[in-house]
């Protein structure tokens, strides 16, 4: 019976790559001279560093650029609000790996409403899509690649 999976993942070292190449571009910047604007990453939580509001929005600014640039989807990133102390402005940013419980829910009551000839389950932090023909399958991926979904998705697995 084909299959495949649907799963929300990022690529940790395109992230990865994406934050150096903004750290590097802040250092270069001459709005930035002399200030400690900088992007961290602690596990699964960037960490967004300038002196004043304003310059926290062209560091976020810039960190969307980079991750556009490489192909890393800015919908997996979760930005917190803005905290401001004396001489320090902090926002940190949730990274999305997996599908939670609900949003995978979602998913499958999405397909489910359609009408398509497959079962939707969920097994994990993914949801794994089965049926009897492999045009349905590429029906569905057709679908939730148009779908407008709050997390990016991709289709891992396709097995005839």
């Amino acid at each position: 019976m084909p299959s495949f999976d649907v799963v929300s993942k990022v690529d940790s070292h395109e992230l990865t790559n994406a934050i150096d190449q903004t750290n590097r571009e802040i250092e270069q910047r001459f709005d930035f001279r002399g200030t400690n604007a900088r992007v961290e990453c602690e596990k699964e939580t960037l960490t967004l560093i300038a002196p004043t509001d304003f310059q926290l929005k062209q560091v976020e600014e810039i960190l969307r650029n980079k991750l556009a640039k490489r192909q890393v989807d800015a919908r997996s990133l979760t930005f917190g609000k803005v905290e401001a102390a004396l001489h320090e402005a902090r926002q940190t940013a949730e990274i999305a790996a997996g599908l939670d419980g609900e949003k995978a829910k979602k998913l499958v009551k999405l397909i489910r409403d359609k009408g398509y000839k497959v079962q939707a389950s969920i097994q994990g932090d993914q949801v794994r899509v089965s049926g009897k023909k492999r045009d349905d399958l590429q029906e569905v991926i057709a679908f939730l690649r148009a779908a407008e979904f709050e997390l990016p998705l991709q289709f891992d697995n396709f097995r005839d």
